[in-house]
């Protein structure tokens, strides 16, 4: 699986460190395993012919060549890595391997005689180094729009070629993580997380509430946010973006903004408006779990573009749940939540007009009321609540697997693994304000010869509270 790493100015600084000990002394036998030149002697085997810093100088020529600007950060890294279970892979095989990816990340097209220059550095048995300088030898800039998809789609080449594990398709859905100097700065500020991860939780929980553009700009602006618009020619609102008070660039002469799609996937605006139902009125919170069981029975039927807006609709649903939860399993409803992000993010194309997803969008709205509800029901209409959510998540996952998408079938399995706890936590007060629980699990039943192959039932799920007399099940 190749990882685009951080890009930096010292070529002859990287070297050292793919050539050296390693932090915790874990590089073992560092040496050359390909690069543009066929012929290039290993500095770590061939000391007498090659040095770090000859090799460094080399790498470096054609940017210093550069009759124009130089790039501000010219020097391209990425890992490329097997799984554990893999086999070991030979220097020859890696160096097939190090020539596909630069010729797919368009560093080294195959053939071209003035491409990049660089090189392939193993110090591991399970991964290599390629190390780059991003100006060309005829004294060009490289295209390297996109070099990460591609690099991607010539590793599942590879791996169904040698027979090595699948990694998970690159289907563009995974989560903005935030970059090394935004985990550094916030550390600097003394804040707990990056401002990135602060706003797109901000964000999604403003997006999931929302029942308009207004509505959700102005949920925004309540929670602290600087929200910036922007129009089209015709001053028609087409984007957004937002930045956290006192997060300045720039030495503080400006906010940095981030767009909703730089968030995430799903938080650009167009995404955003799709989740909006103003129609749909509040029920109370024993009608929400009620809504939210059918819904799930729904989703173990529903094909692909149904499914892909369903889920979307079920991650919406998890989000507000969080926020309306009793304190004693919020935090767990809202790692649940987090970690259900990206199975909410279906691949491909998508419809908004499954029934799972209308149950879903239902139970959201009457969720906005589950703090008044939920003190008149306790415990065991939070237990209710909870175990529906786990059912839901649960036909999500096999929805998910059902499709082929392992990225988002992990992330729906973790979610339904913290659902559990939290239901596990609100089953002990649920048990002594109600005598008459008895255990029961119910199982969403797909039609036959439609929809997923359900996974095993649920375990580890406490009691449910059996309904009383005059309340439907």
């Amino acid at each position: 699986m190749p990882k685009k790493a951080r890009g930096g100015t010292a070529t002859a600084d990287l070297l050292a460190y793919l050539y050296g000990p390693g932090n915790h002394e874990e590089h073992t036998d560092p040496h050359l395993v390909g690069g543009w030149d066929p012929d290039l002697p290993c500095p770590a085997r061939t000391p007498d012919r090659m040095t770090l810093s000859d090799l460094g100088l080399l790498l470096d020529a054609p940017v210093a060549a550069l009759p124009g600007p130089r790039p501000a950060e010219h020097v391209w890294h990425a890992a490329v890595r097997n799984a554990p279970d893999d086999r070991v892979l030979s220097d020859t095989e890696w160096a097939e391997v190090a020539a596909e990816m630069v010729a797919a990340a368009g560093i080294a097209p195959h053939g071209d005689e003035h491409a990049c220059r660089w090189v392939a550095v193993r110090h591991a048995p399970d991964h290599i180094h390629i190390v780059a300088t991003l100006a060309r030898q005829d004294g060009r800039h490289p295209r390297l729009r996109g070099d990460i998809p591609r690099m991607h789609t010539a590793a599942r080449a590879f791996e169904a070629r040698w027979g090595l594990e699948a990694m998970s398709p690159l289907d563009r859905t995974a989560r903005r993580a935030p970059a090394t100097g935004e985990k550094e700065k916030a550390t600097r500020r003394g804040l707990a997380e990056p401002a990135r991860e602060t706003l797109q939780r901000t964000v999604r929980e403003a997006a999931a509430h929302a029942t308009g553009t207004t509505d959700f700009l102005t949920r925004l602006r309540d929670a602290g946010l600087r929200v910036r618009e922007h129009h089209d020619q015709h001053g028609a609102l087409d984007g957004y973006a937002v930045a956290l008070p006192g997060d300045r660039a720039d030495g503080g002469s400006r906010p940095v903004w981030f767009s909703g799609r730089t968030l995430a996937y799903d938080l650009s605006l167009p995404r955003v408006r799709e989740r909006f139902e103003p129609g749909i009125s509040p029920e109370n919170l024993n009608g929400a779990h009620d809504r939210i069981r059918l819904a799930a029975a729904l989703l173990t039927r529903a094909g692909r573009l149904e499914g892909a807006g369903d889920v979307a609709a079920l991650g919406d649903l998890l989000v507000v749940a969080a926020a309306t939860s009793p304190p004693a399993v919020r935090e767990k409803v809202r790692a649940a939540a987090a970690a259900f992000e990206q199975a909410a993010r279906a691949p491909g194309a998508r419809t908004l007009q499954g029934a799972a997803r209308a149950g879903f969008k239902a139970a959201t709205r009457a969720l906005e009321r589950a703090p008044q509800t939920a003190r008149g029901g306790g415990a065991p209409a939070v237990l209710n609540l909870l175990i529906a959510l786990v059912e839901a998540v649960e036909a999500a996952t096999a929805w998910h697997r059902a499709q082929d998408h392992r990225a988002q079938t992990g992330a729906a399995a973790q979610a339904a693994v913290l659902l559990r706890e939290a239901a596990t936590l609100t089953s002990t007060s649920a048990r002594t304000t109600t005598p008459r629980t008895v255990p029961r699990t119910v199982r969403v039943m797909p039609t036959a010869g439609r929809g997923p192959t359900l996974p095993p039932p649920v375990t580890g799920v406490p009691p449910r509270p059996h309904p009383g007399p005059g309340r439907s099940r």
